[in-house]
């Protein structure tokens, strides 16, 4: 097995897998103000009919970044910090504003607990579908589907509807297809967030030896201890922003200090 040193050096000599550059991207926000007419008038008609104001805001602004092939990437930052829509943009499920991003590989993405997944199908069905949006026909996950079925911990439910799946289950079944579609690049959001504890460290000895064989992961994650078990670099986001990327062990000690001050930060 290639060490982690190995893999380093091999990446680089090779171009960034991910290269995000001048990224912008814009949202519509809606915001209510009073009409004017009725600015003057008493309690009673505040309850009247309100104007709709829509204004643009950036949930990422002027964000710039590449990733080398077999890097293991945190991104943190408060809610709202823009993490999920980075993740959006370098999946493809939407498009920046401006600015452009070039993915290099095939991946695997876990973006919402039951994203890709149709939930009147049977989590059997669903299995076929979501590999095949990750770009791998029937007949190359039909080897994986018990391997799949038993490491998300669903057997008994697997021929019944997602729709009746708790969010564990659904999280479970999206991380375990994620992982066995062989991609050279996984997405994950906050996927450690749900199931129990015997299960989150299941998950965390996979990702270890994905990264281990070389695969290109991106996780966005609030919990630190597991940043710093399974990377080596952190992006921190804020205000969608890069407000500091490097080492993870520095870039959360930063960011435990912002969080312990954030009353009197300014920006």
């Amino acid at each position: 097995m290639m060490t982690l040193q190995k893999h380093a050096e091999t990446a680089l000599e090779q171009p960034p897998i991910i290269q995000v550059e001048g990224v912008y991207k814009q949202y519509a926000r809606t915001e209510y103000r009073p009409s004017l007419r009725h600015e003057a008038l008493t309690l009673l008609r505040r309850f009247a009919r309100q104007r709709e104001v829509v204004q643009p805001f950036y949930a990422l602004h002027n964000v710039s970044f590449s990733v080398q092939r077999g890097e293991t990437v945190a991104i943190i930052g408060r809610n709202g910090s823009g993490k999920t829509t980075l993740l959006k943009l370098l999946s493809g499920i939407m498009r920046p504003t401006q600015g452009s991003v070039r993915v290099n590989g095939r991946y695997a993405s876990l973006i919402g607990l039951q994203a890709g997944f149709l939930p009147e199908l049977s989590g059997r069905k669903n299995i076929y579908l979501n590999a095949a949006f990750h770009g791998v026909p029937p007949r190359q996950i039909e080897p994986f589907i018990e391997d799949i079925i038993e490491f998300a911990e669903i057997r008994p439910f697997i021929d019944t509807a997602v729709k009746h799946y708790s969010s564990g289950m659904s999280a479970r079944l999206g991380f375990s297809i994620a992982i066995h579609v062989l991609p050279e690049i996984i997405f994950l959001d906050e996927v450690l967030a749900v199931g129990d504890a015997a299960f989150q460290q299941k998950c965390i000895a996979r990702m270890l030896a994905l990264r281990d064989e070389g695969r290109t992961i991106l996780f966005v994650s609030h919990d630190a201890g597991a940043v710093q078990m399974l990377c080596q670099r952190a992006i921190w986001l804020h205000k969608g922003r890069i407000r500091m990327d490097g080492e993870a062990d520095l870039v959360l000690e930063e960011y435990a200090y912002f969080m312990q001050h954030r009353e009197t930060e300014s920006q």
